[in-house]
């Protein structure tokens, strides 16, 4: 009984919802997107996050919060390339998603209002589906996560 998926780095588990409506191309998607997170990502993420922050000066959460948008489209893409199968599970999925409103409000004035993290992971996750405008500023980081 959990709200999404979620891969522990540390204790190797996974674990995914029972979602009512979860059809093949979700839970493969949901899968591979784990298994990602289990093949690619490091299991000591407080090294990371002390790289990116070596002084401390944003709060671990906030930065965890960033490191995990970025990571996710990392791994999303390292394993749509590793198994090209996985690409329309990953289309249809989070379509489906975004159909059921798994995303909050979507209206664009909503979206511009939102944190960067936020529109990042949108522009990664639905962008086919929402056209995420970023400042030139914002644009900077996209290009850099790219």
């Amino acid at each position: 009984n959990c709200e999404t998926a979620m891969f522990n780095v540390e204790t190797r588990t996974l674990t995914l919802p029972m979602w009512e409506k979860m059809d093949g191309s979700l839970y493969d998607m949901l899968v591979g997107h784990e298994v990602g997170h289990a093949l690619f990502t490091p299991n000591d993420l407080e090294s990371v996050l002390k790289k990116i922050d070596p002084e401390g000066i944003v709060s671990e959460g906030v930065a965890f919060d960033y490191l995990n948008v970025v990571e996710d489209a990392r791994i999303e893409r390292l394993m749509q390339d590793k198994f090209p199968g996985l690409r329309r599970d990953f289309v249809r999925s989070y379509n489906d998603l975004f159909s059921r409103g798994f995303f909050g409000d979507t209206d664009t004035d909503e979206i511009e209002n939102r944190r960067i993290v936020d529109k990042v992971n949108l522009h990664y996750k639905v962008g086919r589906l929402l056209n995420v405008q970023f400042t030139a500023e914002e644009q900077s980081v996209v290009d850099m996560i790219e």
